[in-house]
């Protein structure tokens, strides 16, 4: 990951975009990896409502709330952004798992 200069360190408009694009492909780099993690989940899933598994879904949301806004964020806005992954990420993980099925 590349170095990022502090938003005190920025010393245009210029300096926060570039650092914002390198924060964004950290982010969608990140996601790729969580990707990852989720289609390999799909190997240990024994049926479709392990897949949705939605108490899972449940903790999961209400950890992302609390970290939102421990970082001084919207909780609302983070979780539908984690709704909106996660059931992304739900569809994808069900045809993994229909194919080791």
């Amino acid at each position: 990951m590349a170095y990022l200069k502090t938003p005190e360190e920025c010393e245009s408009i210029t300096d926060i975009r570039t650092e914002i694009d390198e924060l964004d492909k950290q982010i969608i780099y990140l996601l790729g990896e969580r990707f990852k993690y989720v289609k390999a989940a799909s190997k240990f899933k024994k049926d479709q409502a392990t897949v949705r598994d939605p108490e899972r879904v449940k903790r999961v949301m209400e950890l992302r709330r609390q970290w939102a806004s421990e970082q001084g964020l919207s909780a609302d806005v983070i979780e539908n952004i984690y709704a909106d992954l996660i059931n992304y990420f739900i569809a994808e993980e069900m045809k993994e798992w229909k194919k080791n099925e």
